[in-house]
């Protein structure tokens, strides 16, 4: 048996290795508890797999000086440097800051795709049919996942698009894209098959490349910030994708493998996050889709307000109580404030619960992980199917910064752009307090009739020092 059969075998072996502890790592990453675990085999899985690459293929650089000869030298660099770079961002980034931060994630995976996509385009000279249409899927659907990334970062950070942007013939335009696009994927095929020449071949890989990276910019740039967590999902989904065809064009099995697994869980991630928004995929592509007008709903009545000692005393009589957290607890950073009151209010003989709603935040799961850093049991996290056919024998339910959420203009108003989204009822508890700094409408600018209703008061100011007072109150 040669070298080569003997290295082909043992790249093999650790491919499948690597895919089996990436498919067990998400497997785990579906429960708190072994999420770490779950993380942390993905790791090693992503670890085996580049350095069996390095060990499968001859690395070696054009550079003819010293060291330098040495590719894997730079490639270490390279991974050491991305690591620092990584640790220390995701270190620094305060929670508020982690949607967007997952945002620019999702768009480096797209650009890494669309550059080995170039890279293969440019070194390699025996491609074939299949493997140039992969190559132009790849660069389209990484170019996509790219720019629509920067776009959602840019929203979501406050920093890019501030205001709701109208693109006339939006559908239109973006068809046009697409289809300009794929056309260049065709005129690079063709060139592969020697129907035309290496020249307009290059041609239609410039094309692709422009027209979805621009595609990717008019795709997302019209949706409303506050439908950013949908759109994350879905530009995971691409960057997975992505990733798939770069391992089919450059015939790397555990890339194919780990890029269908991040695409078909960002997929259906995305389809979940539709539901709870009253959404279709297709409203989400083609519709305007966050772009609808900001209406309202209910009686125009000033919300009462009371203070945290009044709260406090209704608070001490509760034997339920139900938090509903959104963005506005992640903004106060109130998360372990709300652990220390939920400790008193349970050894006060009160039940407590947390009701979660798939899209609270600005990113899938963002409620979750807040509550899990003040180390909240996963038990006492409830969906809101759980909790809703309870919330009428609730005695408090406690709205945290979260406002479409729990807007019943979902359920009674017909002419509410929010209509029809299932919603947290935390109308039906027998007494809400709601926990803002002012009057301000939620992220998606609907107003919230919950606001004025009879059983509703209002407590302003910042989340964690309202909390952390009515701590101090059941210690007095």
């Amino acid at each position: 048996m040669t070298f080569d059969n003997i290295r082909t075998i043992c790249t093999t072996i650790l491919y499948m290795i690597s895919s089996v502890l990436f498919i067990r790592g998400i497997k785990l990453l579906g429960k708190a508890d072994t999420a770490r675990k779950g993380n942390l085999l993905s790791s090693v899985g992503m670890l085996i797999a580049v350095v069996t690459v390095l060990f499968e293929k001859e690395v070696t650089s054009t550079i003819s000086f010293g060291p330098a000869q040495n590719a894997y030298i730079w490639t270490i660099a390279a991974i050491a440097l991305g690591g620092i770079i990584g640790a220390v961002w995701s270190k620094k980034v305060e929670m508020t800051g982690m949607p967007q931060l997952v945002a620019l994630f999702n768009g480096f995976g797209g650009l890494s795709s669309l550059l080995v996509a170039l890279t293969q385009y440019m070194t390699d000279k025996n491609i074939n049919i299949f493997s140039s249409i992969a190559l132009g899927l790849t660069i389209a659907i990484g170019a996509i996942a790219f720019t629509g990334s920067i776009v959602a970062w840019g929203k979501l950070s406050g920093k890019m698009f501030k205001k709701n942007v109208t693109i006339p013939a939006k559908n239109a335009i973006n068809g046009l894209l697409a289809f300009v696009g794929l056309v260049g994927v065709v005129i690079y095929a063709l060139s592969i098959a020697g129907v035309v020449g290496a020249d307009i071949g290059k041609i239609g890989v410039i094309i692709v490349t422009c027209a979805y990276l621009v595609l990717g910019l008019t795709m997302v740039v019209a949706i409303g910030g506050g439908d950013m967590p949908v759109i994350i999902s879905l530009l995971n989904a691409f960057s997975g994708l992505a990733a798939a065809f770069a391992g089919l064009s450059i015939s790397n099995s555990v890339l194919v493998v780990s890029g269908c697994l991040v695409g078909t869980s960002g997929l259906i991630l995305t389809l979940i996050m539709c539901k709870a928004m009253n959404r279709t995929l297709y409203n989400l592509l083609f519709g305007s889709f966050g772009s609808t007008k900001k209406g309202t709903a209910g009686e125009q009545k000033e919300p009462k307000s009371m203070s945290v000692e009044d709260a406090y005393l209704i608070l001490e009589a509760a034997s339920s109580v139900v938090f509903i957290p959104g963005y506005g607890m992640a903004v106060a950073q109130a998360q372990h404030a709300v652990k220390e009151l939920c400790d008193k209010l349970e050894a006060n003989g009160a039940e407590v619960s947390f009701a979660i709603h798939p899209v609270a935040g600005r990113m899938p799961g963002h409620m979750n992980v807040l509550l899990a850093e003040a180390n909240v049991p996963y038990e006492q996290l409830k969906t809101a199917d759980e909790m809703n056919p309870q919330m009428s024998n609730t005695d408090v339910a406690i709205v945290i910064g979260a406002n479409d959420v729990v807007n019943p203009s979902a359920i009674n108003d017909e002419s509410s752009p929010l209509y029809g989204m299932p919603i947290i009822n935390a109308f039906e508890a027998r007494t809400v307090f709601v926990l803002k700094r002012g009057k301000g409408t939620g992220f998606s600018g609907v107003e919230n009739p919950l606001f004025t209703n009879d059983n509703t008061v209002m407590i302003y100011g910042d989340a964690k020092q309202t909390v952390t007072q009515l701590v101090s109150e059941f210690e007095d």
